[in-house]
């Protein structure tokens, strides 16, 4: 089993991220590494441009424990500069060019960036931001045009751990629903304890071909899928954006084996196939499709189950703060339902209740973590990183789960859980619902104080419709009177165009919130 290897794993993590690319580069220096359109970089190769940008980066006053902000989009030139930066035990602050001028300016501000970096050849939103900040484009060996700031004198480098392993690999923040976000502080040792271990659930092989579209400015896409498929010796094919058009055609002609999406990612496929009438799909090569990011209804599973013939799409579960995968479900186990499947090798959780005991089996508690992929803590936040993480090392997600013997199951956020006459409304629950009604694309679900009425809060759902689909909130209001107990049905329904989303897929449920407050919705 591979939670016996779990050991054996950790002790042979080399000290760095930057250190999974050299075995490689001298066992198999002509395989292909990193495929994008515009070239293709041999494990060779990339051990050669890290080296170079390596150069630069001390050339352009990068000193060990500075913050470098890299402003990105997935290509080969921030696969280099990241693992460039690690080797030089700067500190990485990953930011998605997707992110607007307000949460970039707020990063940049709070980490204190020694410089900003800004992947322009494939990004023209990081050209966006490497313009308004004044940044000069110059043309880097081996990366091509890279955005550069000016040099930052006046901040201080942070001390070096004495151990590599402990060491931060990255600066990754939060997504701050409310307030400043937050950031997250992972690890070499978070990083490449994950990353291994996913690779091995996967069982990763050099002959793999990774679809590397997730965002590696997030979690998901730093470990398991740019960091699990180099420490394989596998290829990565990467796209800084999802189309499904594109995703198609690589599957075919790259006879990609390992496509990791988000429910949204998927759901597209799903839609373009139906567009182009087409109802199921056959890719040899592939074998196996997990999604992750986000909740995934059991619709969809089923939906992107009948497209792709013979094929199970796996779901797995975390947060950033643990690297973030928490459980994931098995290959050797595959599930009909929306399980997040068992906890991942190596990690413990619990599941507390309102009293701060552990919950009885198949009960719902609260989700507490404890294992080498907790993060180390949240930069400049004490108090905060006190809060989340007990003196024994538990993490509080703040999730909300129940186990079914040894599978688990996301129930919803402690903080988006609505008490309804006295009653729990878990959004995830309403939300599954409204999502096997045909034409509806996907759902979110609120709560919203209702002022003067017993109930205490009202839920709120805002519905998108499937291009093309005729919906009304009054035949969705029937659906869910046939299928909820009363607590638990929407009092208001709204149909929205298009659901205010994050870079990583998730549904922005602080923007609905904003919508809530200023206007009525329908009923």
């Amino acid at each position: 089993m591979i939670e016996d290897q779990v050991p054996q794993i950790i002790q042979s993590l080399p000290a760095r991220i930057s250190d999974i690319v050299t075995p490689w580069a001298d066992r198999s220096p002509n395989h292909p590494a990193l495929v994008e359109n515009s070239g293709t970089w041999t494990y060779r190769e990339l051990a050669s441009a890290i080296t170079e940008t390596q150069a630069w980066l001390v050339q352009s006053g990068v000193r060990p424990g500075d913050r470098v902000l890299i402003v990105c989009e997935n290509c080969r030139a921030f696969v280099a500069l990241l693992l460039a930066l690690a080797g030089l035990d700067a500190w990485p602050v990953l930011a998605s060019a997707l992110l607007s001028a307000r949460e970039m300016d707020l990063i940049r501000d709070h980490c204190g960036a020694r410089r900003v970096l800004y992947t322009t050849g494939v990004s023209h939103l990081a050209r966006e931001h490497a313009k308004r900040h004044g940044a000069v484009i110059e043309t880097v060996k081996s990366l091509g045009p890279i955005g550069v700031g000016s040099l930052n004198q006046e901040v201080a480098p942070e001390l070096i751990d004495s151990n590599p392993l402990n060491r931060v690999a990255v600066l990754i923040y939060t997504s701050g629903t409310t307030g400043l976000p937050k950031g997250v502080m992972l690890t070499h040792r978070n990083l490449l304890y994950l990353a291994a271990v996913s690779a091995k659930i996967r069982s990763l092989a050099p002959e793999d071909r990774m679809y590397g579209v997730l965002p590696m400015s997030h979690a998901v896409g730093l470990s398991v899928v740019l960091l699990g498929t180099l420490l394989s010796g596998a290829t990565l094919y990467l796209s800084p954006r999802f189309d499904p058009v594109a995703a198609f055609a690589s599957l075919q002609k790259d006879g990609i084996t390992i496509l990791l999406g988000v429910p949204a990612m998927f759901a597209l496929l799903v839609e373009y196939a139906k567009s182009k009438g087409l109802a199921s799909l056959k890719f040899p090569s592939l074998r196996i499709i997990s999604s992750s990011g986000a909740p995934l209804h059991a619709a969809l599973k089923v939906a992107i189950e009948k497209l792709f013939v013979g094929m199970v799409l796996y779901n797995g579960y975390g947060v950033t703060e643990c690297s973030p995968t928490i459980a994931q479900a098995r290959v050797e186990d595959p599930r009909t339902d929306v399980s997040v499947g068992r906890v991942f090798p190596g990690s413990e959780i619990a599941l507390i209740g309102a009293d701060g005991k552990p919950v009885a089996e198949g009960e719902v508690g609260e989700l507490r973590v404890r294992g080498p992929h907790v993060m180390k803590g949240y930069y400049r936040a004490p108090d905060e990183t006190a809060a989340v993480i007990d003196p024994d090392g538990w993490f509080n997600t703040r999730d909300l789960a129940r186990l079914e013997g040894v599978n688990l199951f996301i129930v919803g956020r402690t903080k988006e859980l609505i008490v309804r006459f006295g009653f729990n409304v878990y959004p995830a629950e309403v939300e599954a619902v409204l999502n096997t009604y045909p034409g509806v694309a996907r759902s979110a679900v609120i709560g919203r104080n209702a002022e003067g009425v017993d109930g205490g809060e009202e839920v709120i759902a805002f519905v998108q419709p499937s291009p093309g689909s005729i919906l009304t909130p009054e035949e969705l209001a029937e659906h869910a009177e046939k299928h909820l107990s009363p607590y638990k049905r929407p009092t208001l329904i709204q149909l929205v165009a298009t659901m205010p989303v994050t870079p990583t897929g998730k549904v922005a449920k602080d923007a609905l919130a904003k919508l809530v407050a200023s206007s009525t919705p329908s009923v």
